[in-house]
């Protein structure tokens, strides 16, 4: 078994708090990601279960044991880092042998694992040369190699793909995806980039200043983000908000009124709301539809911004502080200055309270009471 738990975990600096009442379970063979932008504590959070850091209060366990005084080479981990940390006298196939070597295993154990661990990352015609020699992508093959032959019960990564260009971090993201479904093992992810957290994880984990603000299944924080906060970090281009007023509410639904005076049905549990309440209206780029006239934002066209098969108009309203980005087909001509209606499907909206506490969509709320 090699599930990892994480009871009420903090790090501190002196007085400088990082990490703050962590509670966390990570199952067993699951693809976990932690996300969050930068200073948010989660390569901190990720370190503290290699045992690279001291947790300074509260209680960590790698398959049932207890670890928090557990040395890094006796947790049965195996850790990635962004920088690949090799050997730049050594030669990949010493790479990938040298911990088995100081572990002083057989040499015919070494060479069979390392051998084994070359094949599975097409590199085995690459063990004879240096690491100078090798472009980024086939160097962070070697340094997850060297995590393979180890056979830890939880792999680390700490931003593996960040210093790769785009069209090979594609291609990495679909090698960790086969190698966790070869393997099976717990692998522990951190990434700023929520592309490979949607498309890697089984779960993902967004942090905030030290904190969890919501741990779920990509998609289940992508259609039901429990705050402001998730809601604007998970997807991209992110959120548009807008700031409203509640005019009706019930548990079946509720209609909000804009500052530039439209009315906006949501398909949301807004039992909890008041009229006259001040409310942030949520709704992602690719669910507004242009041209719409129904349940529809009146805007003006600032900027387009084509992608081939996507084109993103970025839009001015009377009523919004910031700029509203809708995704329009690419077979639809838009330019600066024109009128855009934006239809906003109520089922699609979210909606946020004073506190930035999210409003049960409907989906969700239904979900539950059927269960």
């Amino acid at each position: 078994m090699a599930e990892v738990k994480l009871s009420g975990v903090g790090k501190a600096y002196g007085d400088v708090q990082i990490l703050r009442g962590i509670d966390l379970e990570i199952r067993d063979g699951e693809f976990m990601v932690f996300v969050g932008p930068s200073g948010c504590g989660k390569s901190t959070l990720l370190r503290t279960i290699a045992g690279l850091e001291d947790i300074t209060e509260g209680e960590l366990r790698i398959g049932g044991r207890v670890v928090n005084d557990v040395p890094p080479a006796e947790r049965g981990i195996a850790m990635v880092f962004q920088s690949y940390a090799l050997y730049p006298h050594m030669d990949l196939y010493d790479n990938m042998a040298f911990g088995l070597k100081l572990a002083k295993v057989p040499k015919d154990e070494i060479d069979r694992a390392v051998m084994q661990a070359a094949k599975i990352l097409h590199i085995e015609h690459l063990l004879q040369r240096k690491p100078k020699d090798l472009s980024g992508g086939q160097r962070q093959r070697v340094a997850i190699g060297r995590a393979i032959v180890r056979k830890p019960e939880v792999f680390l990564f700490d931003e593996p793909l960040s210093n790769l260009d785009t069209a090979l971090r594609v291609k990495m993201r679909y090698e960790f995806a086969k190698l966790h479904e070869q393997f099976g093992t717990t692998m522990v992810y951190v990434t700023h980039d929520q592309v490979e957290a949607m498309t890697l994880a089984d779960r993902i984990v967004v942090l905030q200043a030290g904190r969890i603000e919501q741990v779920g299944a990509p998609m289940a924080l992508y259609e039901h983000p429990c705050n402001l906060f998730v809601a604007g970090f998970i997807g991209s281009p992110g959120m548009n908000f807008i700031a409203a007023t509640v005019v009706e509410a019930t548990s079946a639904g509720a209609t909000v009124r804009l500052g530039g005076g439209e009315t906006i049905r949501c398909d949301v549990d807004a039992a909890a709301a008041r009229p006259g309440d001040p409310v942030k209206l949520g709704v992602r780029p690719e669910h507004l539809r242009a041209g719409s006239p129904d349940n529809a934002l009146h805007t003006q066209v600032t900027f387009v911004e084509s992608l081939g098969s996507m084109t993103y108009a970025y839009c001015s309203n009377a009523g919004a502080e910031d700029v509203i980005t809708c995704a329009v087909e690419s077979d639809r001509r838009v330019a600066g200055g024109d009128a855009l209606a934006l239809g906003v499907p109520a089922g699609k909206t979210h909606l946020f309270d004073a506190e930035g506490r999210a409003y049960p969509r409907r989906a969700a709320a239904e979900a539950r009471h059927a269960a």
